[in-house]
């Protein structure tokens, strides 16, 4: 199948006239934990990233926002006009609707994370609320619910100081080659539709230093004053980064509508997808393909049929 090209993203140059805000809201909010810890295993962190055992690595989260803020201060964020006005342009959407900020640090990753992946899709009935992660990516690449979509704009902004700990991004489609933002990417951010641009976290740090470990989904990243921060292992220390040495970005997400009458269908569950429609969809095009397969009493936790799934519609990059 061929994977449909992405909507052009937009960078922007300046995103923050306080870049310094960013700081201030990292110090204020931790500790942070792995982002493994948002996959239910290997299955879930094998559909995003395509590697198929689960690394625990230097990667840390803290939710910031979702449908309202979820910390003090994140409001000139959250409610970005930068971001929103980029997110018109390239959805053509009168309306935009910001949703999530989350913010990432990275520590001493010292290769890039996969072959490049596409974000979790949402779809009217269906979301990563209710269901697990494998599913909703195989239903974004099997391009059989798009009449269910829910539009997704994203920003990735960064604010790190480093040459490294950039984005492989491939607007031209996964099999055309990456391009690359790196270097002078501090208080930059790309927003893009990232639900079908395929992008990945470039090394951060260098390679002979290897991955400070071992990490578990319990392992803290933790300011110990100052520039001081710590990644402790119950009582282990297992380095100690300075804040110069995070590679620390921001993704902010908005739901997009083209009108008022898409936000109003939205809103009002009024073309829902039911999970029982998804896999009637799913099973009458394995069918039409000629592929074998059965109809488990669980399908959405049948291991076996997502191993068809994934081998008949997921697509990774070429490079």
């Amino acid at each position: 199948m061929t994977h449909p090209l992405p909507r052009p993203p937009i960078m922007i140059d300046r995103v923050l006239d306080d870049p310094g805000l960013v700081r201030r809201l990292v110090e204020a909010n931790q500790p942070y934990y792995p982002v493994q810890r948002y996959f239910r295993g290997d299955t879930d962190y094998a559909s995003s990233t395509g590697q198929q055992k689960m690394v625990i690595a230097p990667n840390f989260r803290g939710d910031w926002a979702y449908d309202e803020p979820q910390i003090e201060g994140i409001e000139p964020i959250l409610w970005h006009d930068g971001f929103c006005e980029a997110a018109r342009t390239i959805y053509g959407a009168a309306v935009v609707r910001p949703q999530q900020v989350y913010c990432n640090l990275t520590w001493q990753l010292p290769f890039p994370q996969g072959p490049g992946h596409t974000d979790v899709p949402a779809f009217r009935g269906v979301d990563r609320t209710q269901y697990p992660i494998q599913l909703l990516t195989v239903m974004g690449h099997s391009g059989l619910f798009e009449r269910y979509r829910v539009f997704i704009a994203t920003a990735v902004a960064w604010f790190y100081h480093g040459s490294d700990g950039g984005l492989d991004y491939w607007p031209d489609g996964p099999q055309a080659p990456p391009k690359v933002h790196e270097g002078a990417i501090f208080n930059t951010a790309l927003v893009g539709d990232n639900d079908f641009m395929y992008h990945r976290v470039r090394a951060t740090g260098p390679r002979e230093k290897g991955l400070p470990g071992p990490m578990s989904l319990e392992t803290r990243l933790a300011r110990t004053g100052g520039d001081h921060w710590q990644l402790v292992e119950g009582e282990q220390v297992l380095g100690e980064p300075s804040f110069d040495e995070l590679r620390i970005s921001i993704s902010w997400k908005a739901n997009v509508f083209r009108d008022a009458e898409a936000a109003r269908v939205y809103d009002e569950h009024d073309d829902d997808l039911t999970i029982e429609r998804a896999f009637e969809l799913f099973y009458a095009d394995l069918e039409a393909r000629g592929v074998r397969h059965q109809r488990p009493s669980d399908p959405v936790s049948d291991a076996g049929l997502f191993a068809i799934l994934s081998d008949t519609y997921i697509e990774m990059p070429s490079a």
